[in-house]
């Protein structure tokens, strides 16, 4: 079956010509009439009676024109359809992301705010999501990427900052070097070893630091707060610790050292046709970053 053929045959009943029917198709009038002839002879019926001067249709072609009709109909609805969705951002938007990805709340609020046709499901989690076998629209995701199909765009980078409550500062004192860490209760993230290493850099020099955590967790949030109540110094991501720093609430230490920029991409499947959803979450995710960077 070739739909171009319905097509062709529903609009030059429509248009009553065949003149017509080339005119409004965009096609020379001999593609017409090898169209309707080629549907004439698949079918193995006449369908249109045709002369110098008249256009009629036949008992068949009369049968088949009111489902053709319909046919055409329904491909004009769904083509409707998919270009209001491709003009505005609406329906579900899909996104999954590391966990305790504290920038992402405040960018999925104003999202939602901004575009009221769209819906939003957020999954957090550190696990390998497939894309494709697993429907979402798009990931974000921290640190060194594997080669993949995947298309990725840079968002920008996470850092972390040591931090802790003035309580605990009066109480303990700040330590003035990297390795005086070593004699301060710390709150780590994550678990194992491998937390119990920190790295910092601070113009161009790199100091490891072996701690041992008074509270090892694998929650920013809990960080946070286990840092708001003075119990120790975390090395707490940059947007969760801003906002205590900003109240007065945490007070940074060592102000000049870091941990080294962890570079923060989105992927998604295919840059083709990509839907207003993504296209605009996407762009409110690398204005969230922009504007962090101009903070900085």
């Amino acid at each position: 079956m070739d739909l171009n053929e319905i097509l062709v045959f529903a609009r030059v009943v429509q248009c009553g010509s065949f003149t017509a029917a080339a005119r409004l198709l965009g096609m020379p009038k001999s593609s017409v009439s090898k169209k309707i002839a080629d549907l004439e002879d698949r079918i193995g019926a006449r369908l249109l009676q045709r002369t110098t001067r008249t256009l009629s249709l036949t008992d068949a072609g009369r049968l088949y024109f009111e489902r053709a009709a319909r046919i055409v109909e329904d491909v004009e609805d769904a083509e409707h359809a998919v270009n209001e969705l491709q003009a505005t951002p609406r329906g579900l938007l899909r996104v999954t992301a590391p966990l305790s990805f504290g920038i992402l709340g405040p960018v999925v609020s104003t999202f939602l705010r901004d575009h009221p046709e769209v819906e939003v499901e957020v999954v957090c989690t550190d696990r390998k999501v497939d894309l494709v076998e697993e429907s979402f629209d798009l990931a974000i995701r921290a640190g060194r990427l594997e080669d993949s199909t995947l298309i990725a765009r840079p968002l920008g980078t996470m850092q972390r900052l040591l931090v802790a409550a003035p309580n605990y500062l009066g109480a303990r004192g700040s330590p003035a070097t990297p390795q005086a860490l070593t004699e301060h209760a710390c709150i780590a993230f994550g678990s194992g070893e491998a937390p119990r290493l920190w790295t910092l850099e601070h113009g161009g020099k790199r100091e490891r630091v072996q701690i041992t955590p008074r509270l090892l967790v694998n929650d920013f949030e809990i960080m946070r707060d286990a840092t708001l109540a003075g119990v120790g110094i975390a090395f707490l991501l940059e947007s969760f610790a801003q906002p205590g720093i900003t109240s007065g609430q945490l007070e940074c230490v060592l102000r000049e050292w870091r941990s080294p920029a962890t570079p923060v991409h989105v992927l998604y499947p295919t840059s083709r046709h990509l839907s207003p959803k993504v296209v605009t979450f996407v762009e409110a995710l690398r204005g969230v970053f922009a504007r962090g960077a101009a903070d900085a």
